[in-house]
């Protein structure tokens, strides 16, 4: 069983450690568990890891948020993936800092990350993990505060979060997608 994991960001210094780069946080997290590291290749960083005999590709595209699918779309036919077994990290403006919500399906929610993975592999029907960062801004900052830096009061409430985040992964990974939404989507 081969299962794509898909962290969901924006490349470069300047992104680094922003709230719409919380799918790559969540992604490095992940790898850092199962004790590997990134690679660049083609559309994306990729790490490669295993957990009880299920394979696992994690990729942190590097297309840009906006053309996501293109990596994802890549990634699920070189690994020859099929659609059940991908989970995309995305940050949700609608969801409160630090709640995580794990779906089976869903539109993309104004998400031009999720837009793009619908676009490129013509579904809905994939599985996603949102992580809440709020939406603590005035009416026409959106884009400033998804690309803004996270405070240090915001990152002690995520930390933890972030490790659940890893925990559903697993369990997505190892029981899927039902029984983890029945073991974590009650706990936020």
């Amino acid at each position: 069983m081969k299962y794509l994991i898909a962290g969901l960001g924006n490349i470069g210094e300047e992104y680094a450690n922003t709230r719409h780069n919380i799918g790559f946080i969540a992604a490095d997290a992940l790898a850092q568990s199962l004790k590997t590291t990134f690679t660049t290749d083609r559309y994306a960083s990729v790490a490669k890891g295993s957990l009880k005999g299920r394979q696992i590709v994690i990729i942190k595209p590097s297309t840009y948020m906006n053309l996501s699918g293109k990596a994802i779309r890549y990634w699920l036919n070189k690994e020859g993936i099929p659609i059940e077994n991908i989970l995309v990290i995305v940050d949700d403006l609608a969801l409160p800092l630090g709640t995580l919500r794990l779906r089976k399906k869903g539109s993309d929610g104004g998400h031009n990350g999720l837009s793009s993975i619908i676009e490129y592999i013509e579904t809905t029907e994939f599985s996603r993990l949102r992580i809440g960062i709020g939406n603590d801004f005035a009416k026409g900052y959106q884009i400033d505060y998804v690309l803004s830096r996270w405070t240090a009061e915001e990152e002690k409430i995520l930390i933890p979060r972030i490790e659940t985040s890893v925990e559903m992964i697993k369990s997505f990974v190892l029981e899927g997608v039902e029984k983890a939404m029945t073991r974590f989507n009650t706990k936020n």
